[in-house]
């Protein structure tokens, strides 16, 4: 059940102590030997609190130190690409991760007068570093803990890919770096910040400019300024919040308002997350419903979260767009309006996504590409132009440039915010509008994602699980056409299951940091069955682990 308050305004009570937030960073020593507060990467990199032990100065200052490490394995000599968004835990995790690497002799590129930085202006600046200079590669380092609570921190490590790590490289990270923390920080080399930031291994980098003024290579911004659309930008008090100022002024859409450019380490200006936390989720009508009650201002109006990953947008006509509904119009506009994209281009999915795409994806004669949940999935096929779009459930996607380079091998928020623009600009249809077309051709899903509690060691199983382990051929009345523990677009483990019928689905996965697993469910025939589809998938994948 939602908390009473979600979707209210944040309230005194709520807000963080931000002296004890950050002061915690510094004065709390980790407990190697409890397993919530060692450096543990999951999808999007180590996350934690530093009142809870999981996120503070040692566990920066031995993953960057391990970070060294790798690069020297891996033979990377060119800079390290740092940015750092308006999370509290952020900049103090950006000074000590300098410390170190300066310590270690390594060149640092961060972002002119230390501003933030959005995590798709730091992987762009490592493509293009790596494409100018192909003799010496560089990596980046983004501290984000993405969309997560004002009291959390959180460490991501992009190698010269320019995404998201992918677990060959981040479990040893993540090992040697509770080695170090085992062993004190000894093996930790780190100068006095004062003295990094002002040596010469540390060089300011204009990433707004180079980003913002790229911009017209991947969306048709000419069009939406010569249309006038009105835009209301909300970055939540997050990283994107100078370069939607920027955007605006470049490429001169008047019609744009940034709205709400406030920072704040408490994000005292949020609504209530559904749970009644504060989270800067650009996906969740109770963390956007300030903005939802000023749709009628604009005619699209857009939220990114704290890095600007992620996207979210309204519409008038619909108010916050369900992200799965966005990625399938999104699908349809790009691949019918990009003419120097390949033929041969795929779509790229993870298998928690609506399927409603892969029927938009059959409609264009285009080949899709399901993989498991995680955007590093996509990156290959991104740098390579094999796969011209890549998207997640979770309001994450990126695609190529109108010639068919890569644009950013890392989610990019800001580019999808504006792409509804540009297929408002161009077709005259809203998102939402387009998505009712949408449905009417392909069919109307119920789709949603609930809990279900087990332990430590059902979650093991579960993440372990075989297909012949699943013995039912039937789900919710209909005959069962697939059980897959592998993802059909690269093979690789899911982690879980996923069960498909003709006309529905599920996927079950254990969660990575509370007692449960999630089921991730879909129907097209309507909400009654998707609840049949719920209750047995939870039956079912309960058996299995009994």
């Amino acid at each position: 059940m939602p908390h009473p308050r979600a979707g209210t305004p944040a309230r005194a009570d709520d807000l963080i102590d931000v002296a004890a937030v950050e002061n915690a960073y510094y004065e709390r020593t980790p407990d190697v030997q409890d397993p919530g507060q060692r450096v543990v990467f999951g999808t999007s990199g180590h996350r934690g609190a530093s009142l809870a032990g999981s996120f503070n100065e040692a566990h920066v200052l031995a993953m960057t130190q391990a970070i060294v490490e790798h690069r020297r394995r891996a033979g990377i000599a060119g800079p390290v690409f740092i940015g750092f968004d308006t999370h509290l835990l952020s900049k103090p995790a950006w000074r000590s991760a300098i410390e170190v690497l300066v310590g270690n002799g390594v060149p640092v590129f961060t972002a002119v007068d230390d501003d933030y930085t959005p995590t798709p202006a730091v992987s762009r600046a490592i493509l293009r570093f790596n494409a100018e200079n192909p003799g010496v590669q560089a990596d980046g380092i983004v501290v984000t803990p993405s969309h997560n609570p004002p009291a959390e921190g959180g460490f991501k490590y992009n190698p010269p890919s320019g995404g998201p790590a992918d677990t060959p490289i981040t479990t040893p990270i993540a090992e040697r770096a509770n080695e170090i923390l085992a062993r004190g920080l000894r093996d930790v080399q780190r100068v006095r910040f004062e003295e990094a930031r002002t040596s010469d291994l540390v060089i300011d980098y204009p990433f707004s400019g180079e980003y913002v003024t790229a911009l017209g290579d991947v969306v048709n911004l000419a069009a939406i300024s010569a249309a006038g659309v009105e835009i209301g930008a909300d970055p939540l008090g997050g990283a994107s919040v100078n370069y939607w100022s920027e955007i605006k002024d470049f490429y001169g859409l008047d019609s744009m308002t940034v709205v709400n450019p406030t920072v704040d380490p408490a994000f005292g200006f949020m609504t209530l997350d559904t749970d009644g936390k504060i989270r800067m989720d650009c996906s969740s009508p109770n963390a956007m419903a300030s903005l939802i009650s000023r749709r009628d201002e604009f005619d699209i109006a857009t939220g990114n979260d704290a890095d600007a990953d992620r996207h979210g947008i309204v519409t008038g006509d619909a108010g916050l767009m369900n992200p799965n509904h966005y990625l399938a119009v999104a699908v349809d506009y790009l691949f019918s309006h990009r003419d120097g994209w390949s033929v041969d281009a795929a779509v790229g999915k993870t298998l928690v996504s609506s399927s409603l795409i892969d029927r938009v994806v059959a409609g264009l004669g285009r080949n899709l590409m399901e993989v498991p949940v995680g955007f590093k999935y996509f990156v290959d096929g991104l740098l390579d132009g094999s796969v011209a779009f890549g998207g997640e459930e979770s309001a994450g996607a990126s695609f190529l440039t109108f010639g068919g380079a890569p644009w950013s091998t890392d989610k990019d928020g800001i580019i999808m915010n504006l792409l509804a623009s540009e297929i408002l600009a161009v077709t005259g249809k809203t998102p939402s509008e387009r998505y009712a077309e949408l449905a009417e051709q392909f069919g109307e899903s119920a789709y949603a994602r609930i809990d279900a509690p087990a332990d430590r060691e059902q979650k093991s199983r579960l993440g372990a699980l075989t297909a012949s382990q699943v013995s039912a051929t039937e789900l919710a009345g209909e005959s069962i056409t697939a059980v897959l523990t592998e993802a059909p677009g690269n093979g690789r483990a899911i982690g879980g299951l996923k069960v498909t019928t003709e006309n529905a689905w599920f996927a079950a996965r254990p969660s990575g940091t509370e007692d449960v697993y999630k089921i991730y469910a879909e129907s097209f025939l309507g909400a009654d069955h998707l609840a049949r589809v719920q209750e047995q998938a939870q039956s079912l994948v309960d058996s299995v682990l009994r």
